[in-house]
């Protein structure tokens, strides 16, 4: 899908794209050219960090691998992310995050018992490797503070995978047998898993001997503390085949709103199971600036993005850029890094960058412009009586969507309230 230009119209700005594109700026460069070379090794002059993701040995090629940067640019901080690392049997393949999925360990972990093996709803791995190398640069970062010299952080998305296992590859290490898949369940803890309810699911997740006690209290079975099949984490573990059933059953005498309510009164670890709709409306998501809008040029409404989850005591996240068209800041960056007019001409004529000075995004900004807003900042005065006490009561569905829901409310469009801005002088 792509993001509205006005409603009921799509822009030619890719909902995926959006994603992972915020806060950049966008030069088109042939860096197969000696030329587009040339302009890469004059912005590194001024840059900390190079981040790529070609695949192994593809910038050597052009004379932009680490290996022929670093005695020119010795503090350079060099990331790689690729899908099997620069070293070892695999490193020349190609990866696309499913492969990595399989490849790792964890879609044979994932599924129910007698299904298939079953890849994540999320590109996980696309995602964490990303992570991983923003950890290893600021370690990087932090080294040079010390040394004064760069280094090459290469990131695989196979070891992150591997990595990730945490628990479930300890789980093997410890004893070196194969686990079988458990579905929702967990290896080690029982209830920690879905639970049917009278009109759905939801999350039970009874972490220890005393909130399980607390579980049977709610649900009026304290006889089941007992049994010995149930009363201690490692029994119930051990008889999983007995306890799930047994415990399925008591749940769903009851709809979801019943149990969440009361669970979460007792302290006993519980969710509604919620779809993104649910998610994007939900009042500790938006008490939490999870959701903003942002005005996006070609796009005559806001847009809705999803908000930065790090929260500063001292300072706010900046969301200073929209994601940008193709090229729509190579002129900028090159006249900010020294080059002039006459200069950039000879490089566009060349086929050595390309870019659109007329392309929405690409204009010169005013001195200020507003460019995001958290939602919460203009919903109505009542929604904030909605974030007091609980909520479980308009959730409106654990596995199925059901349009009586509780629904995403429309936020009045409020431009002077901002939380953050871009100052340009002209």
């Amino acid at each position: 899908p792509y993001i509205q230009k006005k409603k009921g119209e799509d822009s030619d700005i890719a909902a995926y794209f959006t994603s992972c594109n915020r806060n950049k700026q966008s030069i088109a460069l042939n860096f197969t050219k000696p030329a587009g070379q040339a302009v890469i090794k004059e912005l590194l002059k001024d840059s900390d960090v190079l981040i790529e993701n070609f695949k192994t040995g593809t910038l050597d090629k052009y004379g932009l691998g680490y290996e022929q940067l670093k005695e020119e640019f010795p503090g350079l901080i060099y990331c790689s992310i690729t899908g099997f690392g620069h070293t070892g049997p695999y490193k020349e393949r190609p990866a696309y995050d499913m492969l990595i999925q399989a490849m790792g360990g964890s879609m044979s972990i994932t599924g129910v018992p007698d299904g298939e093996p079953m890849k994540m709803g999320l590109s996980m791995f696309d995602l964490t490797a990303g992570l991983h190398g923003v950890i290893g640069i600021l370690a990087a970062l932090n080294d040079r503070h010390h040394t004064g010299l760069g280094q090459h952080v290469d990131i695989s998305m196979l070891d992150v995978s591997v990595a990730l296992l945490q628990n479930q590859g300890m789980n093997y290490l410890a004893k070196k047998e194969r686990q079988a898949r458990v579905g929702n369940n967990h290896p080690n803890v029982v209830p920690y898993q879905v639970m049917p309810s009278r009109d759905g699911h939801f999350i039970l997740t009874a972490s220890n001997d005393e909130q399980f006690e607390r579980f049977c209290k709610v649900a009026g079975r304290m006889e089941l503390m007992e049994d010995i099949r149930f009363n201690t984490m490692k029994a119930r573990v051990v008889n999983r085949s007995v306890v799930t059933p047994a415990l399925n059953e008591i749940t769903k005498m009851r709809p979801t709103a019943w149990w969440l309510e009361r669970l979460e009164k007792e302290k006993v670890g519980c969710a509604p199971i919620l779809h993104p709709d649910e998610v994007f409306a939900d009042p500790h998501v938006l008490s939490r600036g999870m959701l903003i809008e942002m005005d996006v040029p070609g796009c005559e409404e806001p847009a809705s993005f999803i908000g930065s989850p790090m929260k500063f005591s001292r300072t706010k996240v900046n969301y200073r850029l929209p994601p940008p068209r193709l090229g729509a800041h190579t002129e900028q960056v090159l006249l900010d890094n020294g080059y002039v007019e006459e200069d950039i001409e000879a490089l566009r004529e060349s086929g050595t960058i390309d870019f659109e000075p007329r392309a929405p995004g690409s204009e010169p900004p005013a001195t200020q412009i507003i460019t995001a807003r958290e939602v919460r900042a203009s919903r109505k005065k009542e929604e904030a009586a909605r974030l007091r006490g609980s909520t479980w009561g308009r959730v409106s569905s654990v596995s199925e969507p059901q349009l009586d829901g509780y629904t995403l409310p429309m936020s009045e469009y409020n431009a002077d309230k901002p939380i953050s801005h871009l100052k340009v002088s002209t």
